[in-house]
């Protein structure tokens, strides 16, 4: 298992990563800070199998997961968390 901690956008996160988890899958998750939504979870915590490789063939836990936020985050215009006033 390999646990990183990046910022992105300001927010920082947490991954944990265990390639072939169960023998079956690779699994990664994603603990953003004080619970702050990000573009793959509204709760701050996001947890994903993949195909055994995947993540490996994308550079790592920490390409992966930079990949996977930036894509999501273009597809839905995600702005971030925004506060209201009203």
């Amino acid at each position: 298992m390999e646990k990183h901690t990046i910022v992105w956008r300001g927010i920082t996160v947490e991954i944990t990563y265990t390639p072939e988890k169960f023998g079956m899958a690779d699994h990664i998750e994603l603990r953003a800070a004080d619970r702050t939504p990000l573009p793959v979870t509204e709760t701050g915590y996001r947890s994903n199998f993949l195909q055994i490789g995947h993540v490996a063939a994308h550079g790592g836990a920490v390409s992966f997961a930079t990949a996977w936020l930036d894509h999501e985050a273009a597809r839905i215009d995600w702005k971030g968390a925004q506060l209201s006033l009203f």
